[in-house]
């Protein structure tokens, strides 16, 4: 019999063995993946755009910019659910059967709403901890002129509320015959 998962929470793993509810390794992954999805809908028609981001422990947000306009604002101001997504590849997995290769893997997925943030602090705020996120070993307005009101004005930043979220992952043994990593051989 099929499983309703409609019946169960967004955040739900199906595979309990590789579900992580470890917050501190979900937080730390959200720290260190260098790229998120970001899923929205408009008019019943989902969206994905990956992006940059990074993630507020202290305000347990999550932040990311665009251009002023276009469809990521759109979608946002027209419906303020979101998903985000990071994900980490880890080995490939070969087997005797098709049907047995497989991947390592982590990933997190997030549920909540995103809004545009309008209060001007608070965006140079994001848009700063973004910096230090990609840029940690530069300082601003010793090695770079910092955000203008100019740019700000000319820059969607949004704030991605976390209601939910879950984490998963798949580890083998180091010594996994024949195991792999992407792009190198096998």
């Amino acid at each position: 019999m099929a499983r309703d998962y409609a019946a169960h929470p967004f955040n739900e793993v199906r595979r309990r063995d590789r579900m992580v509810e470890d917050e501190a390794w979900i937080v730390a992954l959200l720290h260190r993946a260098p790229m998120g999805a970001l899923a929205t809908l408009y008019d019943g028609q989902p969206f994905i755009n990956s992006n940059l981001f990074v993630y507020d422990e202290i305000a347990h947000v999550i932040y990311m910019h665009t251009a002023r306009v276009g469809r990521t604002r759109a979608n946002v101001e027209q419906a303020e659910r979101v998903c985000f997504s990071v994900s980490e590849m880890g080995r490939l997995l070969p087997a005797d059967t098709a049907k047995e290769f497989s991947v390592e893997y982590a990933g997190v997925v997030v549920f909540g709403q995103a809004t545009v943030v309008s209060d001007p602090d608070e965006a140079y705020h994001a848009l700063q901890i973004l910096l230090d996120k990609y840029f940690p070993h530069l300082t601003p307005e010793q090695d770079y002129r910092a955000t203008t009101a100019e740019e700000l004005a000319q820059t969607s930043v949004y704030r991605i509320e976390i209601e939910q979220w879950s984490g998963k992952r798949k580890e083998v043994a180091a010594d996994f015959p024949g195991a792999f990593f992407y792009g190198s051989p096998g």
